[in-house]
């Protein structure tokens, strides 16, 4: 049994970011001359408000109340300070801000708000008899923002992987083939190794329990496919990609090489074949490309078929159709629905 000490270590990876406030910053004096006469000539809860001013794009008051907001605050001698937003701002963004209140030559007080009304309170009993001047500084919060690390400088440049293209030259050159296809007529020399490891049907046929009692220079027949076909295949199973198709030849091509990758297990040869053949169904294609989706269980491909066929009049006419014979003797269920559609 191996100690504690010699299990491997789990590997770490570390990071790191900065998060940043997107702000603006101002303040504003309000400045109350004859304090004492307003004072006495003011009610409780009546405030004084200053001019509008912006800040952060936004624009605010302060309401200043010389003799408290309520008569609990006037009973204590206490002013009230209210800074607010002078405009409507749309929920659910709410206004963020900090900010401080002081009468000139006292000290401070910081408070925080982030409701759309943003209200606090600062009480001072020391209020002189003459000139007054409250400062409000204000910060309001924009958006909070985590910065990129900055990249270190570029000194060597990585190309992109071209594996693919040396494959396809292995494919092409048949340097180091040791099996051969047979495929009507024509011969196709390919590498073990690579279609096992692309295919699962390959590996059983070539390495596993479907292997043939084949010598290295026996040939492996393929039935029930085209030339044309099977070459597509080996291209698509070397580079991961189709070859060049002419416009007129890819739905026919993409219908056998979908047949083809079902064949051999290669859900993204299905997958990219699915995908094409989305592109061609019309009227004269619907029901072969649906036949054939059924057949295959490609259900993104029947999918798209159906959506096609939602429009009754194109429906009608494809159940004109040769294509639609067909379909009705293999797919009968298929056949139902469709005809389901058709009625009120």
């Amino acid at each position: 049994m191996s100690s504690a000490s010699g299990r491997h270590k789990p590997s770490w990876s570390a990071s790191a970011s900065t998060v940043v406030a997107n702000n603006a910053a101002g303040y504003h004096d309000l400045k109350i001359d004859g304090y004492s006469s307003i004072k006495d000539g003011i009610p409780v809860g009546m405030p004084i408000k200053s001019s509008p001013f912006s800040v952060g794009g936004y624009r605010w008051r302060i309401s200043f109340f010389p003799n408290g907001d309520n008569s609990a605050r006037a009973a204590l001698g206490c002013v009230s300070l209210f800074l607010f937003l002078d405009e409507d701002v749309a929920d659910p963004v709410p206004v963020t801000a900090q900010f401080e209140f002081a009468f000139m030559g006292q000290e401070r007080a910081s408070l925080f708000g982030n409701r759309k009304r943003t209200e606090k309170k600062l009480w001072s009993s020391s209020a002189t008899q003459g000139s007054v001047t409250v400062r409000c500084d204000a910060v309001v919060f924009k958006e909070f923002l985590a910065e990129e690390p900055v990249s270190p400088a570029t000194f060597v440049s990585v190309p992109p992987s071209d594996l693919h293209r040396h494959l396809a030259d292995l494919l092409e050159t048949k340097k180091g083939a040791d099996v051969v296809f047979k495929v009507r007529r024509e011969k196709f020399a390919a590498h073990r190794c690579v279609l096992a490891a692309r295919s699962p049907v390959f590996s059983a046929e070539l390495f596993g329990a479907m292997k043939e009692s084949h010598t290295a220079a026996d040939v492996v027949q393929v039935n029930d496919m085209e030339a044309p076909v099977f070459k597509a295949l080996l291209c698509f199973l070397y580079t991961d990609s189709l070859p060049e198709m002419r416009k007129g030849d890819e739905d026919v091509m993409c219908q056998h090489l979908l047949v083809a990758a079902d064949r051999y297990d290669l859900e993204r040869l299905k997958l990219v074949c699915e995908s094409k053949l989305c592109e061609y169904i019309d009227v004269g294609t619907a029901a072969t490309i649906l036949t054939l989706a059924e057949q295959h269980h490609c259900i993104g491909l029947k999918k798209a078929c159906f959506n096609f066929l939602g429009d009754l009049a194109k429906l009608r006419a494809v159940m004109a159709s040769d294509g639609f014979k067909h379909l009705s003797r293999s797919c009968p269920s298929i056949k139902k629905d469709l005809v389901s559609m058709l009625e009120p």
